[in-house]
């Protein structure tokens, strides 16, 4: 596997390249443009300018995370013709610098939801939670939440972008009458435009889970199970249209047997987020660190899955607590620098283990 760490670029992370550096065993700098709305663009002037400074850090640039898909290819509306062109020409634009992997979500309206972005863990630190009863019936509250969060900390959230959520009930409303089904056909139509051009430019374009993985606000959404991750595959089934397969969206249910979809789905993996959740009785889940014993998401069973199958894509750590002074105003919700390194040991030590002392499922010899 290929360790890689998410950085939110200059200006707008008070994480440097330097502070990644110091972490052993990460590989490569998984970024993006956050300047860029939706149906933008993405100009080789601007993808060159980071990926030099990533290349100067000494790092790979090669997954872009957040290449947003405008509202109106998920709703299938007369303009997505016009804004799939546009992200077929972001991904011409991506292929010269060495761009393997684009991450992309197709959830309707909100990006990733939490109810509290820094919420007390109990050993000091704090970390994203989920409290089901503060979903209500009406988003604005939890929207204006976190982009006043946003605007407060000057921070850009992909997903939440205060442009296109100023008409929070307008869009709303272009959502009303899109059925599940309809937003499966419109992610089919979507992929379908792009796979050619994904391989043309050898890259593959990897969808994360939904986050929390079921319906909110009256809204579907798709990539919530297995059995949904089984029939994206298959509804296009080709080998650039891939995975990011994030343990932590698809273990908030669980119900969701994440190594099982590792066993099942490796070879269409391009990208993996590795995240641990407490489950509470009442539908709460709570973000925890890496450890495998401090959460319910089977950290051990998945990194193992991954390992036996011979995955050689990029991983990352994904959320982590905030540690050690990390507060809002000084630190990214879920984004800190303490505990994603932590994770990274962790599951590096637990990889490096595997190798010596288990082979794998493609032949390398265990020596005990």
């Amino acid at each position: 596997m290929k360790m890689g760490f998410r950085w939110y670029g200059e200006g707008n992370d008070a994480i440097s390249l330097n502070d990644i550096r110091q972490i052993p065993g990460v590989q490569t700098i998984v970024w993006s443009l956050h300047g860029k709305m939706p149906g933008e663009v993405w100009q080789p002037e601007e993808i060159r300018k980071t990926v030099d400074q990533i290349a100067a850090a000494g790092f790979g640039a090669e997954v872009v995370e957040s290449v947003n898909v405008h509202d109106d290819i998920k709703i299938g509306l007369p303009a997505r013709d016009m804004y799939i062109d546009r992200y077929i020409r972001t991904i011409r634009n991506l292929a010269p610098f060495g761009v393997k992997v684009i991450f992309y979500n197709f959830m309707p309206v909100f990006d990733w939801t939490r109810t509290d972005l820094f919420h007390p863990v109990g050993d000091g630190s704090t970390a994203l939670y989920y409290q089901k009863d503060m979903i209500q019936d009406d988003p604005r509250k939890m929207a204006d939440s976190v982009i006043g969060f946003a605007r407060e900390h000057h921070m850009a959230f992909p997903g939440w972008e205060p442009e296109r959520l100023a008409g929070l009930e307008e869009l709303f409303g272009k959502y009303r009458p899109v059925t599940r089904e309809m937003l499966w056909e419109n992610l089919r139509y979507f992929l379908e435009r792009l796979m050619p051009v994904c391989r043309e430019c050898d890259i593959k374009i990897a969808v994360h889970m939904d986050d929390p993985p079921w319906d909110l606000f009256g809204l579907p959404r798709l990539l919530v199970d297995g059995a949904a991750i089984d029939r994206f595959l298959s509804m296009v089934d080709d080998p650039y249209n891939c995975l990011t397969l994030c343990s932590g969206s698809l273990n908030a249910n669980p119900a969701n047997r994440v190594a099982d979809i590792v066993r099942r789905h490796c070879g269409r993996i391009a990208f993996a987020h590795i995240r641990n959740i407490r489950h509470f009785e009442n539908g709460d889940f709570s973000e925890v660190s890496h450890r495998d014993c401090d959460g319910d998401t089977g950290i051990l069973e998945i990194l193992k899955a991954y390992h036996d199958c011979g995955f050689d894509g990029y991983i990352r750590p994904d959320h982590g607590r905030h540690l050690w002074g990390e507060k809002p105003g000084s630190v990214r919700p879920g984004y800190g620098l303490y505990d994603r390194a932590m994770g990274i040991m962790y599951m590096l030590g637990v990889w490096d283990y595997m190798e010596k002392f288990q082979g794998s499922a493609q032949g390398r010899p265990n020596p005990v």
